[in-house]
């Protein structure tokens, strides 16, 4: 069965060989694609769930949800944010409880990542996904936050 992973964010779709981060780049922690998010001069964005499913894990700057049938997406909102110690963030929800995709979970603001140096880019991988079962994935191509980002077979 075929799992539709959505976009978290709105922005521009960019292959992950284009992220400039080896972590991310390199496929360590597996495949996906990223997105490029719309800036509007500090606007704050509204991060929402890729998948349906339950919070496995939940940072100020990345979340995973796992689904109901174990497949586990991360999603990570900009580039080494981590320092930022969650200032910029809002949770909109906890670990552990159930959200169906398309629902917020933070609330960030990408011009404010960029404002401490950072790059907003948002991967979204698919923990311990086979490269192969993605798809298909069109870098350079505009989604709003919750379309289809890629199919995860």
């Amino acid at each position: 069965m075929s799992l539709a992973v959505r976009s978290p964010v709105a922005g521009v779709v960019v292959g992950l060989d284009s992220v400039p981060d080896p972590v991310f780049s390199g496929r360590i922690v597996g495949p996906g694609v990223a997105v490029a998010p719309d800036r509007t001069s500090g606007e704050e964005v509204t991060a929402l769930a890729p998948v349906g499913g339950t919070i496995a894990k939940i940072h100020p700057h990345a979340y995973i949800i796992t689904t109901d049938e174990g497949r586990s997406v991360l999603v990570h909102l900009g580039l080494d944010t981590v320092g930022l110690r969650g200032r910029g963030f809002t949770l909109l929800a906890g670990e552990g409880e159930a959200v169906d995709a398309g629902q917020p979970v933070i609330t960030w603001s990408p011009a404010h990542i960029e404002e401490h140096g950072l790059n907003p880019i948002v991967p979204v991988i698919a923990l311990e996904g086979d490269e192969s079962a993605l798809g298909p994935i069109r870098p350079g191509r505009k989604v709003a936050a919750g379309d289809t980002l890629m199919d995860w077979a």
